[in-house]
């Protein structure tokens, strides 16, 4: 049965950011969450090299910590994993204006990054979408900006954890700007490539989406649907650099054969 998260992808998506929503995550997560009150940021600490090489351990643990790991993990090009929409184990012991449910009341966000000092800075990129994200979140929940705290703020006892590794207080701050529309709006992928075709995500219809379908065989229904975003993926996937975010914009359009 779905968890209470279940608007995560939406929320993102409507924000403009990319997503790209993992197979069942509506119904993963250890139990439900209860009521959310923020939103805790952390890195990974994995693999230097990729655009989120920590996906399977955030989805499935690991041997000392079951997963998932988080609801959302955030990829080096900006792009939101989706995870799960139920309770995740990505706070541990800690206390935050007051709360000290880290697992229970706040959504986490792994974002992928060593963690070490030569990788930084973070990719622009990743670090606009991480500020979108938040925010987006926080206004969701009617929250504000102070509702946002690093891993190495709320964990206890202090300095049990030192992620995420940039200012957390210049971070609230730009979360704050978007949240109050002072930021300019984030870059969007184009409605159509240069031959006129339509960018095509889940939901959408018609003749180009039966195309698509075609191109990539899988059941021609007209309709993107499910089977077909994954397909797309999949696509993604094997033509790199493309972001496997399940969306047909111009720089996947280029690279099908149709």
């Amino acid at each position: 049965m779905p968890f209470s998260l279940t608007w995560l992808a939406k929320v993102l998506l409507d924000a403009g950011l990319k997503v790209a929503e993992q197979p069942g995550w509506k119904d993963r997560g250890r139990g439900d969450v209860g009521a959310i009150k923020g939103v805790i940021c952390h890195h990974t600490a994995g693999p230097r090299n990729g655009n989120m090489p920590s996906l399977g351990i955030i989805i499935n643990g690991r041997s000392d910590l079951p997963g998932p790991l988080s609801q959302l993990a955030l990829g080096r090009d900006g792009t939101y994993f989706v995870v799960a929409a139920g309770r995740c184990n990505h706070a541990g012991a800690g206390n935050w204006q007051g709360f000290t449910a880290g697992n229970t009341n706040f959504i986490g966000i792994e974002a992928e990054n060593t963690g070490e000092a030569n990788d930084r800075p973070w990719p622009g990129v990743q670090l606009d979408a991480y500020r979108r994200g938040v925010a987006a979140i926080l206004t969701k929940i009617g929250a504000d900006a102070i509702m946002c705290a690093g891993h190495k703020e709320y964990a206890l006892p202090p300095g049990r954890k030192d992620d995420p590794d940039f200012d957390m207080n210049d971070f609230r701050h730009q979360v704050a700007a978007i949240m109050a529309g002072n930021a300019p709006a984030p870059s969007k992928i184009p409605a159509a490539d240069g031959a006129g075709r339509a960018t095509l995500r889940r939901g959408a219809t018609g003749d180009l989406v039966s195309q698509l379908q075609t191109a990539l065989h899988v059941p021609v229904t007209g309709t993107f649907d499910g089977a077909t975003e994954a397909a797309v993926r999949e696509f993604q996937r094997a033509n790199a650099p493309l972001v496997p975010d399940g969306i047909v914009g111009p720089r996947t359009w280029s690279l099908l054969t149709i």
